[in-house]
């Protein structure tokens, strides 16, 4: 479905979530007995009941959000100043309070638990700006990057992610009002631009709109890019092998062939935010503990999840990054290899290799 236009969302999707909230609290206590009354008839300890929890948290969550985000555009003149380092850091500050109530919903409710190993951004290269480059895969891994860096390393994330996340109404007016890339999956040259930088010219291509996002990073940005461009899926596994074979690269597509646990990564990207911003570090982000969950199928019956989420962190100073084309798409490929590594040693038994 094709995502409607800005001015849609806004007098939409946005005012339509904050009434439903509004009918889902004013209901609760029929949701509640419909759910505790089937939850004893389904697999798994009250699976039905934190289903509907999750869902009512997660639609008071986006609520209360942009609530919050409507206060700020009129406390910065009715969006006059919304640009301005203040009102952009308050942004940050307002999207970490709400994500540290996420995770607590989730260790709460799902029984979920992340630990950060390795090399962070804080001990690694602090007061240096930092390249992001984390695997995709299983849902809400985004989230939960977004969460460590916002919450637990004080960085300003700038973010490549997908234009159908704009689907969330708080999602979509918090990010379009901070410096971010929003790729249009259908068509790769209508990317969508964030706010705070200039759009280039007409035929601008996705590739030079991300290396304008790494552009004039400080000493606390982070520049966040999934380099696999979507979660990892064995049929998309395959899907990028093919595409690699069929554009000649034959020696790639073997590299990607011997990755069982990660997508062959698209190195165009990378390379463009690695020229844009040759004074910053690079931090590799494996993580393991989603794997099972690849369809909504896969979510359902893993609840309650109970899960340790572990992310691991490399860290590379900007020294050690290769300086030429064909050297750094080699370098990429090799830290790739590792990630998978990495996953195939710490996946939990039973995942989809």
């Amino acid at each position: 479905m094709p995502l409607p236009p800005r001015w849609a969302r806004r007098l939409l999707l946005g005012p339509g979530t904050v009434l439903l909230a509004v009918l889902v609290v004013t209901t609760l206590p029929v949701w509640l007995i419909l759910a505790a009354a089937i939850s004893p008839l389904v697999p798994g300890y009250l699976r039905p009941l934190r289903v509907l929890w999750l869902g009512i948290v997660y639609l008071l969550w986006d609520s209360a959000a942009l609530i919050a985000l409507f206060g700020l555009w009129v406390g910065s003149g009715f969006g006059w100043h919304k640009r301005s380092p203040s009102f952009q850091r308050a942004h940050y500050v307002l999207a970490g309070w709400f994500l540290t109530f996420l995770f607590w919903q989730a260790r709460w409710t799902l029984r979920l638990r992340i630990d950060i190993v390795g090399t962070d951004p804080d001990t690694a290269l602090p007061g240096r700006p930092e390249l992001v480059l984390c695997r995709h895969a299983g849902p809400g891994d985004s989230f939960i990057l977004i969460h460590a860096l916002v919450n637990w390393f004080d960085r300003e994330p700038r973010i490549v992610l997908k234009d159908t996340l704009q689907w969330d109404p708080a999602v979509d007016v918090l990010l379009n009002r901070l410096p971010n890339r929003f790729i249009a999956a259908h068509n790769r040259r209508k990317t969508r631009v964030g706010p705070t930088e200039r759009a280039g010219p007409p035929r601008e291509t996705l590739i030079e709109q991300i290396g304008h996002l790494a552009v004039n990073l400080d000493e606390n940005d982070a520049f966040v890019i999934f380099p696999e461009g979507g979660n990892f899926t064995p049929r998309r596994r395959l899907r990028a092998i093919d595409l690699l074979r069929s554009r000649g690269l034959d020696e790639m597509a073997e590299r990607a062939e011997a990755m069982r646990h990660v997508l062959a990564p698209q190195p165009g990207g990378v390379l463009a935010a690695l020229d844009a911003a040759p004074d910053a570090g690079v931090i590799f982000v494996a993580h393991t503990g989603l794997d099972r969950m690849l369809t909504v199928a896969d979510v359902w019956r893993e609840l309650p999840m109970d899960k340790r989420i572990v992310m691991r962190f490399w860290s590379v100073p900007p020294e050690e990054v290769p300086a030429g084309r064909q050297e750094r798409i080699d370098w990429l490929f090799d830290w790739w290899a590792r990630i998978d590594e990495w996953v195939d040693a710490h996946r939990e038994d039973g995942d989809p290799a």
